[in-house]
């Protein structure tokens, strides 16, 4: 799988960020583009988040859709 690499602690893979916020992949690349999250290590073609970044956008989705 693509995914073999060791990710670090604290760190989640594109997949697991677009998984995490209900969205696609392509949905992860719009927000690092509109510049809402930045990759926070691996490499361009396999990028990872924090954990931290992610969980705010989250949060933040979750709020947008309850107010």
């Amino acid at each position: 799988a693509m995914e073999s690499q060791m990710i670090r602690p604290g760190h989640l893979t594109a997949h697991q960020t677009a998984k995490q916020l209900g969205i696609t992949l392509d949905g992860v690349r719009q927000l690092v583009r509109r510049g809402r999250l930045k990759r926070s290590g691996g490499t361009p073609r396999q990028p990872w988040y924090a954990v931290p970044d992610v969980a705010a956008l989250v949060a933040e989705r979750h709020t947008r859709s309850t107010a």
